[in-house]
């Protein structure tokens, strides 16, 4: 007998009452609304577990560290157990040739309904010999779990785009696992961040096993519920980037007083994440809150546009700190351009009138 989700939550002694609030716990952080709560219950009650392989290429553990601390320990410590995590090299028990045979048994006995989640990204340069694992190039492991997969997470940016390994010159070339050949064809969901958010992840898997689809994703084949917006539109310092008031030099009077850091190299206005509406550690905080401009960790190719602490863009902004006499002159030009458009179309207008009065004005 397959044991459902609910099953394996009844036999680790969670409660019914634990296992509702765990319910809306889950529809709250994908932002659907309570009245999805039951539903999740009742997929969760009904399905059996999903087996997920969860391999490592180049990377360095950071995605895995942040899912196991995920935010709240409910979700926490159920979804590792929910998930049936039958390989991750990181926290399994066996080790070896047993550990490897796990592979082939989930991919035999459970075609087209398991869950890859990859974390880093296999270098495809001398036949894949930069990473070997039970003896064999990552890449044909990667492969071989993937052509029978439900579905494929790409865990972090190593996966997502490459990260550090794949930064200019690349000489192992790593590869993110989109453009792995023959993976392409595969569903595939993106979770970037270096590493991403706890809470991000296990959102997306809660929602992938509960629903049975992948949740709505942007162009680039991210969630959209955590990838849709700007680190900078949501960011507590935003109101003191629109006032022109921004941090020149590290500890000066504008950082205690916790104005915008985008003069220091913050990315907040180019990257997309949920950094600041989920943070980290608990909802604790996020590197912007605690004085450190945003790096961009999530964002394709980040690791060569340049410095951490160089603007990626010119943002022009007015700022309600700017010098008065400069606002206001701008403003002035402005007014007096508009002042002297309107009055030549007036002229003009009052000009094709009285033409139109004279006599034998063309009808």
């Amino acid at each position: 007998m397959i044991e459902t989700f609910y099953d394996v939550m009844r036999r680790q002694g969670i409660t019914r009452r634990s296992f509702l609030k765990f319910c809306s716990l889950t529809a709250a952080s994908l932002g659907l609304s309570p009245a999805f709560a039951p539903k999740i219950a009742h997929a969760m009650e009904t399905k059996p577990r999903i087996p997920v392989l969860w391999l490592h290429g180049l990377e360095c553990t950071c995605c895995s560290e942040s899912f196991i601390r995920s935010g709240h320990p409910l979700a926490k410590d159920v979804i590792l157990s929910m998930l049936s995590l039958d390989y991750d090299d990181t926290i399994m028990a066996a080790a070896g040739h047993n550990a490897e045979a796990i592979v082939t048994e989930i991919v035999e006995k459970y075609k087209g309904n398991y869950i890859l989640a990859v974390e880093g990204n296999p270098p495809l340069a001398e036949d894949g010999m930069y990473c070997i694992i039970g003896g064999k190039p990552f890449v044909e492991q990667l492969k071989y779990a993937a052509e029978s997969c439900k579905a494929i997470i790409s865990w972090g940016s190593c996966a997502s785009w490459g990260c550090v390994q794949a930064a200019k010159p690349n000489p192992t070339r790593a590869t993110p696992v989109h453009k792995v050949p023959g993976l392409a064809d595969k569903p595939i969901i993106k979770v970037p961040g270096c590493p991403p958010i706890a809470e991000v992840m296990t959102a997306v898997v809660a929602y992938l096993l509960t629903f049975d689809k992948l949740p709505t994703l942007d162009k680039q084949g991210r969630p959209q519920m955590f990838y849709s917006q700007r680190i900078h539109d949501k960011c507590y310092r935003r109101p003191h980037f629109d006032a022109g008031q921004f941090v020149e030099q590290w500890d000066d009077e504008a950082a205690r007083q916790g104005h915008c850091l985008y003069k220091m190299g913050c990315k907040g206005p180019t990257t997309y994440n949920a950094c600041s509406t989920v943070k980290w550690n608990e909802g604790t905080s996020f590197p912007i809150q605690s004085g450190h401009g945003c790096i961009g960790c999530s964002e394709d190719g980040f690791w060569d546009k340049g410095s951490f602490y160089d603007r990626l863009t010119g943002i022009n902004q007015f700022g309600i700190e700017a010098n008065a006499d400069v606002v206001g002159g701008t403003a002035a030009a402005i007014v007096g351009a508009g002042v002297a458009a309107h009055a030549g179309l007036t002229a003009l207008h009052n000009a094709k009138q009285a033409g139109d009065k004279q006599p034998g004005a063309q009808q």
